[in-house]
């Protein structure tokens, strides 16, 4: 079965990725890889701009709208078999004012043997509506893997995040590789930042931050409604 949906996977590609490529702004080309489940060896995401080391977890604080909010990323020591590849589960829960859960998130990701780290969907409820708005799954409904973190960034560079079409569009293009910031965790030199956006979302950009060995330290919408979420605090092994 594994085998098969590899191949259903390998069919449609080529296909949804010209979709989702010409609804992307700008003239940056889209890199996003050919995906072939044989590129996938083990279930370690050692990614320097996007490690996910089991049993860590990432505390965020921000607002939208004027909303306080804050996130709380677990990388738990589950695993998801999707598309015959073995991901691992991360957990995001979001909060309003603290202490109100608004979503809760189930992610699957995988690392290939080149380094780029991809994304095979997510699981996602909304409070207290019940709402799985959003969710979808590599393989399922001809959704397919995403890259959510390229092996070696290059300006320029725009690849699609999530390629579930009409449902989850999420692209990403580098802007830099040498971005400095400084957030109440320190300063952080030779970040990453992308521009963020779905074309199912127009209008809404987002330019987010990665620092090398950590990850995702920062967004900040770019272009449509105001939204900030800063990483505040990292535990784990």
């Amino acid at each position: 079965m594994a085998c098969r949906v590899g191949m259903l996977l390998l069919v449609c590609v080529a296909m949804v990725c010209a979709l989702v490529s010409s609804s992307a702004p700008g003239s940056a080309a889209n890199v996003t890889p050919r995906f072939g489940p044989a590129n996938f060896t083990g279930h370690v995401i050692d990614n320097p701009y996007f490690p996910l080391v089991p049993g860590t977890t990432f505390f965020y604080e921000g607002q939208k709208g004027g909303v306080p909010g804050s996130n709380v990323t677990q990388v738990t020591h589950d695993t998801k078999l999707i598309a015959g590849v073995v991901c691992v589960v991360v957990l995001d829960q979001a909060f309003e004012n603290g202490t109100t859960l608004v979503e809760q998130t189930f992610d699957w990701y995988a690392q290939d043997r080149f380094g780029n780290v991809w994304y095979f969907g997510e699981d996602a409820t909304e409070f207290p509506s019940g709402s799985k708005e959003g969710s979808w799954e590599a393989g399922v409904n001809g959704a397919l893997p995403g890259v959510q973190m390229e092996a070696h960034p290059r300006v320029g560079d725009q690849y699609s995040q999530e390629i579930a079409i009409g449902v989850a569009q999420d692209m990403a293009q580098v802007l830099s590789v040498n971005k400095t910031l400084t957030t109440s965790l320190g300063s952080f030199d030779d970040l990453l930042l992308t521009k963020e956006w779905s074309p199912l979302d127009k209008g809404v950009a987002e330019h987010k931050y990665y620092a090398p060995g950590v990850g995702f330290i920062y967004g900040v919408t770019a272009k449509g409604g105001s939204e900030d979420t800063t990483l505040v605090a990292i535990t784990g092994p």
